[in-house]
């Protein structure tokens, strides 16, 4: 049985020391990122989340296994989150987990040597095995979820992206353009799909330019969800008006036998812009 009383009181009363001499011991020009910083706050968090960790951390040897994970997982994605952390380098964190692993180790030694009874050894062993093991968890969880919280961001990044790079551009109080440009990925396309109707409708217009001309390439799948949101726009009484149609895609949409009836299409963007309403 690894859970002790003892030494999780010994370990607790120890967290403030922990905590001092990690950060004193810190290299800070060997590191970059929250370690190097010399902001008051920046460092003063600094502390307070090792120190909390060692509050969290000392409760293997009090918790079930069940509990000490939970915990320790929220600290851990807490640090995560963390800004500072995020912009600093995952190997360095890693080789300050490392260190104080390594303090933990020494200060178990301490415990040991100062209780020398019989059987000491193994229970020594066991508990170091213990810490290495929690702190192992520590490094892999905290990899994973900063990978996830880094996936999540850059996701939502990139739509903010695909959403500023197909705005809905006002011409007057009833008419829009929809200029495309660049690649269109299925993903952008269904962005384009959704933060076109919504603004069709926030902004009450009857007529939208859509144009093409910017759009190199798009597959059989994106050229459908196009025309999807053609057939979307005149459900909710949106005239769309075409232009820029390359021949690829046109041919494109040809093979997918979409219906090219009662749509307004321009070979440019000029020529659809001096269309009087009255004649679409």
């Amino acid at each position: 049985m690894h859970r002790n009383k003892e030494v999780h009181t010994f370990l607790l009363g120890k967290a403030r020391q922990l905590t001092d001499e990690w950060y004193e011991s810190l290299d800070k020009s060997a590191t970059s990122g929250v370690y190097s910083s010399t902001d008051p706050k920046v460092i003063e968090t600094l502390k307070k989340q090792n120190f909390e960790f060692h509050g969290i951390l000392c409760n293997v040897f009090a918790e079930d296994r069940e509990t000490f994970r939970k915990n320790i997982d929220e600290w851990v994605l807490n640090l995560a989150n963390d800004k500072e952390h995020l912009d600093t380098p995952t190997h360095h964190i890693l080789k300050e987990f490392m260190r104080v692993r390594n303090q933990y180790l020494d200060f178990l030694k301490e415990f040991a040597d100062s209780h020398l009874d019989e059987g000491i050894f193994n229970q020594f062993n066991l508990w170091s095995k213990v810490i290495i093991e929690a702190f192992d968890r520590v490094m892999i969880r905290f990899v994973e979820l900063q990978s996830e919280v880094v996936e999540q961001q850059l996701q939502n990044q990139q739509e903010i992206i695909y959403e500023l790079s197909s705005p809905v551009i006002s011409l007057n109080s009833h008419t829009a353009l929809l200029p495309l440009v660049g690649n269109i990925d299925p993903t952008r396309a269904e962005l384009i799909l959704e933060n076109a109707l919504a603004q069709c409708v926030d902004m009450e217009v009857s007529q939208l330019f859509i144009d093409l001309s910017g759009v190199v390439l798009i597959d059989t799948m994106v050229a459908h969800q196009i025309f999807q949101l053609i057939d979307a726009l005149q459900l909710i009484g949106v005239k769309p008006i075409l232009s820029g149609l390359r021949p690829e895609i046109a041919q494109t949409a040809v093979q997918l036998g979409l219906n090219f009836e009662h749509l307004t299409i321009t070979s440019t963007l000029s020529q659809a812009l001096t269309i009087k309403n009255n004649e679409i």
